[in-house]
């Protein structure tokens, strides 16, 4: 996979020794961190970031509810907020975090205020973004109040994100 250099991922303050994959049992959790950026044809550039919410290979692990319905608010902030650079956010299928996908935004102080305004967003919401049958293939499965316990922990801990290992 091809990134970008080094000094461009830090100018956007990211640190270096952190981008790509690294070894899960020296993650921390939660934290955000930078796992690509790819430029594309014509100047674009696709950043994927990790939000970590639980720490890999323990005990604690996102119950399904919660991280069906963090997705969804995620899903919602990132395009509300971010609408011209938002591709998608995915569910990491260890259960302890999610994906974000970005286009030609890869600050990581915007990201990080995104992703603390949705954390504030949850703990106000009155029910879960397109959590109907109409928008979502298992409308039935959430978790509001999990996902606002989430909400609440990485919020309180927001002075960690930039420790990855």
């Amino acid at each position: 996979m091809m990134s970008r250099a080094p000094e461009d991922v830090a100018s956007l303050g990211w640190n270096p020794r952190h981008i790509g994959e690294i070894d899960h049992r020296q993650l921390k959790a939660p934290s955000i961190k930078l796992r690509a950026a790819i430029p594309c044809p014509g100047g674009d550039t696709i950043y994927c970031v990790d939000l970590r919410v639980c720490r890999p290979n323990t005990d604690s692990l996102l119950e399904l509810g919660a991280a069906h319905s963090l997705e969804h608010f995620l899903l919602e902030g990132f395009q509300q907020r971010l609408p011209g650079g938002f591709v998608s956010v995915g569910l990491m299928g260890c259960q302890t975090g999610f994906y974000l996908v970005l286009l030609n935004e890869g600050r990581r102080q915007i990201i990080e205020d995104c992703v603390e305004r949705i954390l504030h967003g949850i703990l106000a919401a009155e029910h879960v973004p397109y959590a109907n049958l109409a928008q979502c293939g298992n409308w039935v499965n959430h978790d509001p109040s999990a996902a606002k316990r989430v909400a609440r922990k990485l919020l309180a801990e927001r002075a960690v994100w930039r420790e990855v290992t």
